[in-house]
């Protein structure tokens, strides 16, 4: 895999504030825009493509924020950041999942050991990580995709997560992941970070936990609650009752940073599941939309696309979008990072991502 340019992703004033540009944990491509959101906040951002000489594009820029508070209901109210980390695109609808994970709080510099210790015994849960948001997408006047509430051909924002029926009280039960509910995500408890759709399929990326080296992907099918169509419910998979399947993909002890999909295989960006920098690939899972059981798919069912690179507590690929045209010999990635390295950083406020090649 080959950087061959970087292009600048310019943020408005708000989003700056927020800290938003240095925190990006999701990106699709949608036309001419770009979705990408960060995972201190509760929203989600619009770029659109600026283009030069041959329609290049140069960069993205006339930044919209959407605030997920002004669509669907959130557990905590608006006030309280969804940690998003994963968005999706398809048949009209962006999706957008929180992390469902518990954190422990950080030490600080300063404090004393007493302090310190209570800080690492102090595990937090904030109810607006644990929701899935499906979004209805039209086109505006200007031709550019808009999210909304309600579109005029009846579909509405929805959400799942409100009512004891998150993607974690969903596995209260399950034989490999409900011994990790309880903890923290960067300690390898449960920690969402990607999301991909195909079809009425929406396919889940755990950063962790990893299992003895193998990495797990959810596969779940959302649809309307036909009791309140601003909540969503699973169906079941498959011919059984289940309402979710797991698959275990060995991904040399690497967890999911992010998912996309191309055609009927899924693209997978990988890194450690702790608070660790690097390794970081990209692997592609061959016909993954066309498995029919749950899986355990081993190495040499994948394809490793290659490394991205990555800095030293800097610089995390955090997301990955395969760019308008990007078949074959010309497969193309735009990569977003958090915790971007100074260089990263633009004199007009905005961040830099990059235009990755894939070598067929």
């Amino acid at each position: 895999m080959i950087v061959e340019r970087r292009v600048e992703l310019r943020f408005g004033h708000e989003s700056r504030q927020a800290e938003t540009h240095t925190n990006l944990s999701a990106v699709r491509q949608d036309g001419r825009c770009l979705w990408t959101a960060g995972d201190e906040t509760a929203t989600i951002e619009r770029l659109t493509a600026v283009t030069g000489p041959g329609g290049r594009v140069t960069g993205y820029d006339g930044h919209r924020t959407i605030a997920l508070a002004d669509l669907v209901e959130l557990p905590a109210g608006p006030g309280e950041e969804a940690d998003i980390e994963g968005l999706a695109s398809g048949d009209g609808w962006l999706w957008a999942i929180g992390s469902h994970s518990l954190k422990r709080k950080r030490i600080k510099a300063g404090q004393s050991a007493a302090k310190a210790r209570k800080r690492l015994a102090t595990v937090v849960r904030e109810d607006n990580r644990f929701i899935l948001a499906r979004l209805p997408l039209t086109e505006g006047a200007d031709g550019l995709p808009e999210v909304v509430r309600e579109a005029g051909d009846g579909r509405t924002a929805a959400v799942l997560g409100l009512n004891g029926d998150s993607i974690t009280d969903l596995l209260a039960d399950d034989p490999h992941l409900a011994p990790f509910l309880s903890i923290p995500s960067k300690d390898n408890g449960i920690d969402i970070e990607g999301v991909a759709v195909h079809g009425d399929r929406l396919y889940i990326g755990l950063r962790g936990p990893v299992l003895r080296g193998w990495a797990v992907l959810i596969e779940i099918r959302p649809e309307t609650h036909p009791r309140d169509p601003h909540r969503l419910r699973l169906r079941p998979v498959g011919d059984g009752k289940a309402h979710y399947r797991t698959h275990f993909l060995d991904l040399g002890g690497l967890g999911v940073r992010d998912l996309c999909p191309h055609g009927d295989d899924l693209l997978i960006l990988t890194g450690p599941s702790m608070s660790l920098s690097g390794p970081v690939r990209v692997v592609r899972w061959p016909g993954a939309a066309k498995a029919e059981a749950p899986g355990v798919v081993t190495a040499g069912e994948l394809q490793v696309l290659g490394e991205l690179p990555h800095g030293d507590g800097e610089d995390h690929a955090e997301g990955i979008a395969v760019l308008a045209g990007g078949q074959g010999p010309d497969l193309r990635l735009l990569v977003v990072y958090d915790s971007p390295s100074a260089a990263r950083l633009t004199e007009s406020g905005g961040v830099l991502a990059d235009v990755v090649a894939v070598a067929p």
